[in-house]
C-alpha cells in the first residue's frame, strides 16, 4: 500500500528468504504452522493507520460506556453464562477490511470484533522472523503506543499473569495439541512461562481447580482463556466430563468468557461512523433492502468466518428459524491493494488490545494482517493460492 516499499519488497523477494522466514518460526518455536503464512508483511501508510486507531478508539469509548453491560445482556447465551465476571475485558480484537472510498483513498471499513485474545505471541514472532529474513524498512513498526519488544512484552505479562507465578496461570484451549493456533499456544508458554491445558486435564476440587505437571498437582489461580465454546461442544463426546465453569470458582480469567458474547458481532448494530458498515439484527428490520446481494449474512455465534452466508437470497432469510441470532450488514468491498508478482490481493488488518487488570483503558499493542485472493479472507480459505495467508502489518 505504500508503492516505493512494495515494488523495493517485491523486486528483493526470493522464495529462498521465504523458506528462511518459514524455518525461523519452525525453529524458534517446533511447530510449523498450520495455517498459510503470506510471503509478504503489509506497509501500512500513516493516514490508514490513524483513520484505523481513530475507528477503535470510538469503540472502545463504546465499550467503556457506563451502561455497556446493560446494553450486551443479552448477547449471552442463558447456556454459556459464566459468573464472577470481572470489570473489563483483558483483550479487544478489532478487524477492518481495507477499501478504497469514492475519492479512491484508502480507508477501513469495520468487519468483526471480539472481547477474546489473539496470537499475540505468535505475531510478535511473525514481525520478527520478517525483519530478518526479507526486506522492512528501518523506521517502520509492527508494535503501536509506542511499544517496543520490551515493552509489548512487559504488557502481555502483565496482561496475562497479573502478578501471578506462572506456574500457576494456565493457557486453557480444547484439544490444544490440535489446533491450527497451536504454535502460538507454544509462542506464549516460551514467552511467559504459561503451561498449556487442554480443558480435559483440570481437576476440580470444591471450588479450586488443579492441573499435573510431571505427576504434581498444581492449583490454577487464573486462566488465559482460548476455549471456544462452539469447539467445547463439538468435541463433547471426545472429551468426556469436563469442568463446568458455570459453577462459581476460585479463579481469576483473562479474559472473562462472557467477554467473548459482549464484545462481538452483537455490537455491529450499535456502532456508528464512517468506517461502520450499516448492520441489523435481522429480526429487527422493519423492511429488507431490495438488494441483498450488496449484504452479508452473518451469524452471532460463529468462529473464524463458519456460517457467513454472501450474497443472501430472500429463501436463505426465509430459512433462518432463529433472526434473533443473526446480523445483517453491508457487503464491504475489500480493495485489490497489494500488488503481489501473482496478481493483486486484498487485506485484511487487526487491531490487537491489551487491557491489565489495574489499566484504566485499553493498550492497542500489536496486529495480524491477512491476504486474500478469494471471496473470503480467512487464511482456510485461500490454501491454493500464494502471496495469501496471515501475515503481520508495519505501520
Amino acid at each position: 500500500m505504500i508503492p516505493s516499499i512494495r515494488q523495493q519488497y517485491n523486486r528483493q523477494f526470493t522464495t529462498a528468504k521465504y523458506t528462511a522466514l518459514l524455518e525461523g518460526l519452525s525453529a524458534e518455536t517446533g511447530i510449523t504452522p498450520a495455517f498459510r503464512v503470506a510471503e509478504t508483511p503489509v506497509f501500512v501508510p500513516e493516514e490508514l493507520t490513524q483513520q484505523m486507531i481513530r475507528a477503535g478508539e470510538a469503540i472502545v469509548n463504546l465499550i467503556m460506556q457506563p451502561d455497556f453491560r446493560e446494553l450486551t445482556e443479552t448477547a449471552i447465551p442463558k447456556q454459556y453464562f459464566v459468573p464472577q465476571e470481572d470489570a473489563h475485558p483483558q483483550f479487544i480484537i478489532i478487524d477492518f477490511a481495507v477499501t478504497r472510498d469514492e475519492q479512491g483513498a484508502l480507508a477501513p471499513q469495520l468487519i468483526e470484533l471480539q472481547g477474546f485474545p489473539s496470537l499475540f505471541a505468535f505475531q510478535e514472532l511473525l514481525a520478527r522472523q520478517f525483519r530478518q529474513h526479507l526486506e522492512v524498512p528501518a523506521g517502520m513498526h509492527n508494535f503501536l503506543s509506542g511499544l517496543d519488544e520490551q515493552g509489548y512484552k512487559a504488557l502481555l505479562k502483565e496482561t496475562i499473569l497479573a502478578g501471578l507465578d506462572p506456574e500457576h496461570v494456565i493457557l486453557l484451549e480444547v484439544m490444544p495439541q490440535q489446533q491450527k493456533t497451536l504454535i502460538d499456544f507454544v509462542g506464549t508458554e516460551n514467552m511467559l512461562g504459561v503451561p498449556v491445558v487442554c480443558i480435559s486435564q483440570l481437576v476440580q476440587e470444591g471450588r479450586k481447580l488443579y492441573y499435573e505437571k510431571d505427576g504434581k498437582k498444581i492449583r490454577v489461580h487464573r486462566i488465559y482463556n482460548r476455549v471456544i465454546s462452539e469447539d467445547l461442544e463439538r468435541y463433547r463426546e471426545q472429551l468426556g466430563n469436563t469442568v463446568d465453569f458455570r459453577h462459581d470458582l476460585e479463579v481469576t480469567w483473562a479474559a472473562h468468557p462472557n467477554w467473548y458474547y459482549r464484545i462481538s458481532k452483537f455490537l455491529l448494530p450499535y456502532i456508528h461512523g464512517p468506517f461502520a458498515p450499516k448492520a441489523w439484527f435481522l429480526h429487527e428490520i422493519p423492511v429488507l433492502p431490495q438488494d441483498l446481494q450488496h449484504y452479508v449474512l452473518k451469524p452471532l455465534f460463529s468462529f473464524a468466518g463458519q456460517g457467513v452466508i454472501l450474497e443472501p437470497t430472500q429463501a436463505d432469510i426465509d430459512a433462518i428459524q432463529d433472526p434473533e441470532n443473526w446480523i445483517l450488514q453491508q457487503k464491504v468491498e475489500y480493495a485489490p491493494v497489494i500488488e503481489t508478482p501473482t496478481g493483486p490481493a486484498r487485506c485484511e488488518i487487526r487491531l490487537m488490545y491489551c487491557w491489565p487488570d489495574k489499566a484504566p483503558k485499553p493498550t492497542l499493542a500489536h496486529n495480524l494482517a491477512r491476504l486474500s485472493k478469494g471471496k473470503m479472507i480467512g487464511v482456510s480459505f485461500n490454501a491454493q493460492q500464494d502471496w495469501v495467508g496471515g501475515s503481520c502489518c508495519f505501520f
